[in-house]
């Protein structure tokens, strides 16, 4: 008999104590506004956002509001709406919470109960974006207290979706400098080559130049920040098939791909460039020319590409410089990359570089196989 008791006992234990659920009931609701309000401020993020902010609040109605209006509404008496402006404006004047009473929300519908407000402003960078906007049936500092500081949390996830959207935008501008750092090289280059043949030989200066075409096409793309390493690999083989028609034999490449890792969504121009420094910095200016190599396998969770050639090789601290963010001594591209990874992954999928003066080098990127929101 004993022994139920005991057990009984236990599970309530586990369960913990009243404090213990309550927080984690905050948490859990806290969570479920979390995703809406990491999209930014807007109409729709907002309504997203406004149930589980309530019940945060444990209000009878919320406003989210922009600098001047309503976003969103959750909860009874929306007809208090028509007192936000005000109420916002004058939050943004004071630059700080305000509280609001039954003088300020003068109403003529005789079953609201509704009798007072506070508002919190929301913060972006010292910014006043907008406002969080509380009712309730009577005054009280628990309701102001509570708004404010949950008016704070909103906020730092307004300032994280924002960082975000930062993130992305440097992202984006990164690529644009990457093409233009290495394109006009490589198409003047290209051009050359093909005109070599025009006279000698029209078939394959014909297949060059369509080669030219669809490798263009691919690199100056402007849809996508993410596409699949099939699709980067065979941008890389038009790129070398028009530099061999520049080198000949003194180019050799090998290629060697696990057909399984095919499918997996990389970051847009994240291999290309390093074939090219390979190249460029690699095997130009090496008389006898060189063997580059690029390899892609399968490594359970994770997808690993290295592009190996024998060239000249690099000065082992200028590289540490540049993966340390020294994007001036960057004429090789990998800082660009290695950013990029890490920005897309987490800083433990950086680019790992081996090389020194005279024996080469090796790149060696490593993704995960499946990420969150990282598609093509």
């Amino acid at each position: 008999m004993n022994e139920p008791r005991a057990r009984r006992g236990w599970r309530r234990r586990h369960l913990g104590t009243d404090a213990e659920l309550a927080t984690f009931r905050t948490l859990h609701t806290a969570s479920l506004a979390a995703p809406a309000l990491r999209a930014g401020l807007s109409q729709d993020s907002a309504a997203a956002a406004v149930p589980h902010l309530r019940a945060l609040l444990d209000a009878p109605a919320i406003a989210l509001t922009d600098t001047a209006d309503v976003l969103a509404w959750d909860g009874e008496a929306y007809h208090h709406a028509e007192h936000v402006p005000a109420i916002v404006a004058a939050t943004l004047e004071r630059q700080g919470p305000r509280a609001f009473d039954r003088r300020d929300l003068r109403c003529t519908v005789r079953e609201c109960e509704i009798r007072s407000a506070v508002s919190s402003p929301l913060v972006v960078e010292d910014r006043v974006v907008g406002a969080l906007v509380a009712f309730d049936t009577f005054p009280g500092a628990g309701l102001a207290r509570t708004a404010e500081e949950v008016a704070r949390w909103v906020s730092g996830q307004l300032e994280l979706a924002e960082l975000d959207s930062s993130r992305t935008r440097l992202m984006e501008a990164e690529v644009r400098a990457l093409r233009a750092q290495i394109s006009p090289h490589f198409i003047f280059n290209s051009l050359g080559a093909i005109a070599s043949f025009v006279r000698t030989d029209p078939e394959r200066a014909r297949e060059l130049l369509l080669e030219f075409a669809d490798f263009t096409r691919y690199s100056f793309r402007k849809h996508g920040e993410f596409t699949t390493l099939s699709e980067e690999l065979r941008s890389i083989e038009q790129y070398l098939l028009l530099e061999q028609a520049r080198f000949g034999d003194r180019l050799a490449v090998t290629l060697v791909v696990a057909p399984e890792v095919l499918p997996v969504v990389i970051p847009f121009l994240c291999v290309q460039p390093l074939v090219e420094n390979a190249v460029r910095h690699g095997l130009e200016g090496q008389p006898e020319g060189g063997r580059i190599r690029i390899s892609a396998r399968d490594a359970g969770l994770d997808c690993v590409i290295e592009v190996d050639d024998d060239g000249a090789g690099e000065d082992p601290e200028r590289i540490a410089r540049v993966l340390a963010g020294d994007h001036e001594n960057d004429s090789v591209g990998l800082g660009n990359v290695d950013a990029r990874l890490r920005a897309t992954y987490g800083e433990e999928y950086g680019l790992v570089v081996e090389t020194a003066r005279g024996a080469g080098t090796r790149v060696i990127v490593r993704v995960p196989k499946f990420a969150p929101g990282v598609l093509a």
